[in-house]
């Protein structure tokens, strides 16, 4: 199959690619390439998609905060080419790879979770100092 050329990367089908899907970060099989678009069959999970309304980041008082599961293994995804980078490294087991990205973005989440109550304790502390 002939090679197709994207943003100076040369993709064809059945290569193993990086796709970005909305937030989450995935490897997967290319299986089709239409136009600018990609058919992206997915195999790992490498960063978990964030939850909650991404036009409003990290404000819990939203009309819907949403759940964002991860893709399926295998699920089939149409990816715009311009998120689709080569992926050469080993492929993870899917359920592995999945467990470690949501474990990753349970981290981050209690990271910032952590800097925020230090933030308010501090905040808190300069309005006592500012009377």
């Amino acid at each position: 199959m002939e090679p197709i050329n994207q943003n100076d990367q040369n993709f064809k089908i059945g290569d193993n690619v990086k796709a970005e899907v909305r937030s989450g970060h995935y490897v997967g099989e290319l299986i089709e390439i239409n136009g600018s678009r990609a058919l992206v069959k997915i195999l790992a999970v490498l960063k978990h998609p964030e939850q909650g309304d991404l036009h409003n980041p990290y404000n819990p008082d939203v009309p819907m905060f949403h759940e964002r599961r991860a893709l399926s293994y295998t699920e089939k995804t149409t990816v715009l080419l311009r998120d689709v980078k080569p992926y050469s490294g080993t492929i993870p087991e899917y359920g592995v790879s999945l467990r470690a990205a949501a474990e990753a973005e349970i981290a981050a989440l209690d990271r910032l979770h952590r800097w925020s109550a230090k933030g308010h304790e501090q905040m808190q502390q300069l309005l006592k100092e500012y009377k």
